[in-house]
């Protein structure tokens, strides 16, 4: 599992405290921010209505924000994206493998038929999306252990995490390549925002990145397509930046997004403008988590069987499980 091949095509060839400034201080390694992988306008516009085709089918399920306040897992979501971002810091992974495990957790929560989600569940899932999503994206693997490492109430062993990714891969129907908003920054800002310098473009993409790392941790965000969600985080960043002359770059942003879209472009900015009046993570959470199985280990490790960890509580198929199978050996026992 900790050689685990992904061959996915691209397309192409419980108290709560305002945390949200935490994001400044990550530094995160950011691949291409400096030099375009398209060497042409017309590559980059290519590539972009490549990811626009594609990107619904890497949302979550339809009702998604519905389900993670019903089921009170607005604050949990918080808490885990928070971990993911603060990790793949510590661990000097690239800024996109956040983008990548943070979009894995969401479609996994959004697909699953679980009744009732507990903070070892939360924790256990985010240590999965982001081994997988380092596998897909990264040159340099981390151990389970390195993954654990600090920010975690819970302990899980190697085993217990394979298990889990498979479920997780299951899940996502092995569909890693996911188009997210970090997707688009690199493409829209290299050759459509072309006549920049290469100090205020690095500027640009940096405060953008800073914008969509936020954006991931607001739960109001997730029902919108990641390139309205990008284009307002740039929309943001060009008039914060360049308040005399963004309304050039915004009307070529706005002709590579669909002009039926400009409402709900207007939308995410507004939530955008309001984060430093409304801080998206004041919301007053109260959860109570039942108590952690025995083979989920509070604040330390020990050596028990993995075998004993239910994760057909996680209300989806078992890794390596047929159905069909074992009700045939039960019937032969009969």
């Amino acid at each position: 599992m900790e050689s685990l091949l992904c061959d996915e095509v691209w397309l192409s060839s419980p108290e709560t405290r305002d945390l949200s400034h935490e994001t400044e201080h990550c530094t995160l390694k950011d691949y291409g921010s400096a030099d375009s992988f398209y060497t042409t306008k017309e590559d980059s516009e290519q590539a972009i209505v490549i990811c626009l085709e594609k990107e619904l089918s890497y949302m979550p399920e339809p009702g998604y924000l519905d389900y993670l306040q019903s089921n009170h897992l607005v604050f949990p979501r918080f808490r885990a994206v928070q971990w993911l971002i603060k990790t793949c810091s510590r661990l000097n992974f690239s800024i996109g493998t956040v983008f990548k495990a943070v979009n894995y957790l969401d479609r996994f929560i959004s697909t699953n038929q679980c009744q009732g989600w507990k903070k070892w569940m939360v924790e256990l899932l985010s240590i999965s999306c982001l081994s997988i999503a380092s596998k897909f994206n990264e040159t340099s693997l981390a151990s389970m252990d390195e993954l654990q490492m600090e920010d975690l109430e819970h302990c899980f062993q190697s085993s217990t995490i394979q298990q889990m990714e498979l479920m997780v891969l299951q899940a996502l129907k092995w569909r890693l390549g996911s188009t997210t908003t970090y997707s688009y920054t690199e493409l829209i800002t290299s050759n459509i925002i072309c006549d920049l310098n290469y100090h205020l473009h690095k500027d640009l993409i940096n405060q953008v990145n800073k914008t969509l790392l936020k954006s991931i941790l607001d739960f109001k965000l997730l029902p919108y397509p990641p390139s309205l969600v990008a284009a307002s985080a740039l929309w943001c960043n060009l008039e914060e930046l360049f308040p005399s002359s963004y309304t050039v770059h915004l009307t070529k942003i706005m002709k590579l997004i669909n002009q039926d879209h400009k409402d709900d472009i207007l939308e995410c900015r507004g939530i955008m403008k309001a984060w430093p009046v409304q801080p998206f993570c004041n919301t007053k959470v109260s959860e109570q988590y039942p108590s952690s199985p025995v083979t989920v280990l509070l604040m330390e490790r020990i050596d028990i069987n993995d075998c004993r960890v239910d994760l057909s509580v996680f209300g989806m198929p078992l890794p390596g499980s047929n159905g069909n199978k074992r009700k045939r050996e039960e019937e032969e026992e009969e």
